[in-house]
């Protein structure tokens, strides 16, 4: 086998050295290409068309070629390396074979010799055995009975036969198998044979199209030199006609140049001298906005003295034209129709309204009209803004130092408890007064030092109780304040500082909390008793030294409505009976007020005596009357309109804010809110006009 296969593989070898060879005359072609391109690109014709597109790109193409070609040329190579190194380690194995199976023969041999020679020593000794027989038997016999060294010895030859018998099975197996592998090996060889062969032709078809494509090439290399040898020309003579045009374009830009040269040097003169004009500038621009500063601070401290001047005189004004008007102002807020009162029989609206005069009501009662005239009347259309923009005016009168009073009066379910206290979303004159105070207050906060605290009271079967404290069932007196200022206080009410909304909304909540409601035929929720929210705002101004006092009472009077209709019974009659007599002792006080009696019978009840400084002449009074205008309720409509405008005609006398001064000083605290002052400054030196916001600056009759 081995005589047969160093033929095959000298074969091989002088294949691969023949590839090798080929391989070699290749690289040398292209080589040799590689050298005549850049020859090619080198002449003189090439050099002349360096510079046009067209050549450069087929260059690159060209170049792009042949390094294909010497990559294909290298995957050639790498191949037959791979296929010579597969060959030499299919030798090496085939080689590793042979000299196994050798081995295997050489100690085969070994063993059968041993075995033969074995054998025909067996064979020598039971012939000799055969020829005794007799006496072998005999002896044996003999042996087996007296001689136990003979039977161990047979034992042993038998024993080694069996071994024998054994390796020689071993040695046959691993002789197949080898043959197997030999078998195996010479298959490996002829594949590879094969593939030899196959990669002979491809690298003899590779061969073939290298040496077409280096013709092309070629062939492509002259007719593209010849191309751009021409281009070149060309362009050689566009250049020579476009050098001849700059020229011309020199000598006439020559002039030009000329008057650039002077326009620069011009403009670096400026250049050198605007650091000097930009200072001058920026000085002259200093002093003059220095002067314009002076000018406008000195107009502004002139227009802040003449604003106070303004303030001062329009708080004059105020104060004289409430004075003479009369301090109790009443208001008229009519109810809407609930949409249970339309579907009933009695819906009918009996009330009308004076397009052209918001201060007159019409009220038809059995086939008359009757009118009432009031300082304003409020539709049931009226919304909560509207209405606390009325009286807002009169809620900051407190701030500087008045005592001011705004009670809703009328009958159960006309809107009293809407009308001051309101709904969450849609709070009343109550919330509304508290947040205006608190802006009014964050507005004079650099000068003046405020504090705001509110109490809540209500009185109960004419019994005072403090709806704050920790025991609402408490009772409470009214007593003149010992310091002498003669003014009623009510020992052991509470009294909450607020600073915040928040703090607005827990007093009102624990106040609601602890007020006495209960049913009648005229409301399912109406409140039996007369709430009142008490606040008082201090104030102090560090730079004057003014110390100032208000005290704005918020009243909520309970339903005023005959017995009979009320339904009232058992302790709902007292209840009502009570809330009627304080209603009347408060009709009494109005007459006396209104025919300027020496006496007026503010202590006959609670109300009359807890509202007696918001009653006198030194106070500020607004009445809210409610009224429905459905045609059940019209006897109680007129009552409570003819009760208005009783009220309507009493003077208290001229107002007066209770003030302390802590240092000598003229100057006011005048409040921001609400006059319109244009005319009363004619009777002064200055004819200045300080004219307020409209939405701001509403003249209000109080």
């Amino acid at each position: 086998n081995l005589s047969k296969q160093k033929p095959g593989a000298t074969d091989l070898e002088k294949h691969l050295e023949l590839l090798v060879v080929e391989n070699e005359r290749l690289k040398q072609e292209l080589k040799s290409c590689q050298t005549s391109l850049l020859h090619t690109q080198e002449s003189p014709a090439s050099s002349s068309c360096t510079d046009c597109p067209h050549s450069q790109v087929q260059a690159r193409q060209r170049e792009r070629r042949l390094a294909e070609l010497e990559r294909e040329l290298l995957e050639k190579a790498a191949k037959i390396e791979s296929v010579r190194k597969q060959l030499e380690e299919t030798t090496q194995q085939l080689g590793k074979s042979q000299r196994q199976l050798e081995e295997s023969k050489h100690q085969r041999g070994e063993v059968e010799h041993k075995l033969g020679l074995q054998l025909r020593e067996c064979e020598e000794e039971l012939a000799r055995q055969a020829a005794t027989s007799s006496v072998v038997k005999y002896v044996t016999q003999t042996v087996e009975v007296q001689s136990p060294e003979t039977q161990k010895t047979l034992a042993e030859m038998q024993t080694k036969n069996a071994a024998l018998q054994e390796q020689l099975a071993v040695q046959r197996q691993l002789l197949r198998e080898l043959e197997t592998q030999l078998h195996e090996s010479q298959r490996t060889c002829a594949q590879l044979r094969t593939q030899i062969l196959v990669y002979e032709g491809e690298m003899e078809r590779a061969q073939g199209q290298l040496e077409a494509e280096m013709q092309n090439l070629e062939e492509e290399k002259n007719r593209v030199i010849e191309e751009a040898f021409i281009r070149a020309e060309s362009e050689m003579k566009a250049v020579h006609e476009n050098l001849a045009g700059v020229r011309m374009n020199l000598l006439t830009l020559q002039p030009a140049l000329r008057t650039l040269t002077c326009d620069y040097n011009c403009l670096k003169r400026q250049v050198q001298d605007f650091p000097f004009m930009l200072d001058k500038a920026i000085a002259e621009a200093k002093q003059e906005i220095c002067q314009v500063i002076s000018e406008v601070s000195s107009a502004n401290q002139e227009l802040l003295r003449k604003y106070k001047r303004e303030m001062n005189l329009r708080k004059k004004c105020h104060n004289e034209l409430v004075r003479l008007k009369g301090n109790i102002r009443v208001f008229c807020r009519v109810r809407p129709v609930s949409q249970e009162e339309q579907d009933s029989a009695e819906a009918k609206n009996m009330l009308s309204f004076d397009s052209e005069d918001d201060a007159v009501l019409y009220l038809s009662n059995k086939g008359k009209i009757m009118t009432f005239e009031l300082d304003k009347v409020f539709p049931p259309q009226a919304t909560q803004e509207e209405v606390f923009q009325e009286v807002q005016a009169l809620v900051t009168s407190c701030i500087d130092g008045f005592n001011v009073c705004i009670f809703a009066y009328g009958q159960t379910g006309s809107g009293k408890t809407y009308t001051m206290e309101g709904v969450a979303e849609d709070p009343g004159i109550n919330q509304r007064a508290l947040r205006l105070l608190f802006s009014e207050v964050t507005e004079k906060a650099p000068d003046w030092d405020y504090k705001i605290t509110v109490s809540m009271v209500e009185i109960y079967n004419e019994t005072l109780r403090n709806l704050l404290g920790d025991n609402p069932s408490e009772k409470l007196d009214i007593k003149m304040n010992p310091d002498g200022s003669g003014q009623l206080y009510v020992p052991g009410l509470t009294e909450f500082t607020v600073q915040s909304p928040e703090d607005i909304n827990r007093v009102f909540d624990l106040g609601h909390m602890n007020r006495a409601t209960a049913c009648t035929n005229l409301n399912e929720h109406s409140s039996r008793s007369h709430a009142l929210l008490i606040i008082t705002v201090a104030g102090f101004n560090s730079a004057t030294g003014h110390r100032t006092q208000g005290k704005l009472n918020l009243v909520d009077l309970a339903g005023s409505e005959r017995i009979a209709k009320s339904g009232a019974e058992g302790s709902r009659l007292r209840e009502a009976q009570c809330i009627n007599k304080s209603l009347s002792a408060l009709g009494d006080v109005i007459n006396a007020l209104r025919s300027k009696h020496s006496h007026v019978p503010f202590r006959n009840s609670r109300l009359t005596y807890l509202l007696q400084d918001s009653l006198s002449g030194d106070s500020k009074t607004l009445m809210m009357v409610q009224v429905s205008p459905l045609a059940s309720n019209m006897s109680e409509s007129v009552c409570s309109l003819k009760f208005a405008q009783r009220v309507r005609t009493i003077e208290l006398g001229s107002s007066s804010s209770y003030r302390r001064h802590e240092n000598s000083s003229t100057s006011s605290s005048p409040t921001h809110d609400s006059v319109e002052v244009t005319q009363f400054t004619h009777t002064h030196t200055h004819t200045h006009t300080l004219i307020i916001p409209v939405e701001k600056a509403q003249m209000h009759r109080f």
